[in-house]
């Protein structure tokens, strides 16, 4: 060990924490060549079987609407690398490759596991279903992020009826049939667990350059939508069951397959778009 090196590791863990006392390299040499303190330093993943050292996941039971590829599998991955067991749904029969490659990041070191459902969230019998299997495994389920979306880009006057109803159905009764289907769990198992609804910044502006009438204001709906079910489920009653916290997440641009799929429709107007 160099003498920077003991020095780092002591800041690490905190030996310094006077601020009157600042480490020097004369004091870091000699640290570092101190038998008892080389062997009470081992490397912090030495330490511990969890990837953060604040945040732990390990033996808790989430599920991931539109979790088979963009920013769905991306949340679940993080999830996955936190210790826990996450379970995708998403409409696509099989598996996209970039689910393939989340999965084997996973580290079992960590307790972590990726699994993927095919599901279509406008069916409800079939969300309930799917939640349900999911929280008798182990008996619980901590967590849902409904992330499960579509985008329609074209004139308000232009849009269709079809084209409506698809948007609404996924973007708005999907949010809604998932969050139920995961709460109806939460309450039933006397979970205290959390729920994320992923609406979107075009939720709260309208964007300059994307003719998204509908799916902006589905994902506006979705923003009200999780105050309604904050308030309704964060009580506890005198079973225990409640103090379900639901918060939304309103991202920007991210380049997404539906981002690049949009951005090819509007190919004059990225800019305008924050792209």
């Amino acid at each position: 060990m160099t003498p920077s090196q003991g020095t780092t590791k002591l800041l690490r863990l905190g030996v310094f924490r006077k601020p009157t006392l600042q480490p020097t390299v004369q004091m870091g040499r000699r640290l570092a060549t101190d038998a008892d303190i080389k062997e009470t330093l081992p490397e912090p993943l030495q330490q511990t079987d969890q990837r953060f050292q604040s945040f732990q996941l390990r033996g808790k039971v989430f599920a991931v609407t539109g979790g088979g590829r963009g920013l769905g599998l991306t949340m679940a991955g993080a999830l996955v690398e936190a210790g826990g067991e996450v379970h995708c749904l998403d409409r696509l029969p099989e598996p996209h490759e970039e689910f393939y490659t989340a999965q084997a990041r996973a580290n079992p070191q960590f307790g972590g596991s990726l699994h993927y459902h095919p599901l279509d969230v406008r069916d409800r019998d079939s969300t309930n279903q799917i939640l349900s299997a999911i929280a008798d495994g182990k008996n619980r389920l901590d967590g849902l992020i409904a992330a499960a979306g579509v985008n329609h880009v074209e004139s308000a006057i232009n849009h269709s009826a079809a084209d409506i109803e698809r948007i609404i159905s996924i973007n708005y009764t999907g949010a809604f049939t998932s969050a139920t289907a995961a709460a109806t769990q939460m309450l039933n198992k006397q979970c205290r667990g959390s729920i994320l609804l992923v609406s979107s910044m075009s939720g709260t502006v309208a964007n300059k350059g994307m003719k998204s009438s509908i799916y902006n204001s589905s994902k506006a709906a979705v923003i009200q939508l999780t105050r309604s079910f904050a308030i309704e489920w964060s009580n506890i009653d005198r079973e225990g069951r409640g103090g379900i916290r639901v918060n939304c997440l309103c991202p920007g641009d991210i380049i997404t397959p539906m981002a690049r799929m949009v951005m090819d429709k509007t190919p004059g107007d990225k800019g305008d778009m924050g792209v």
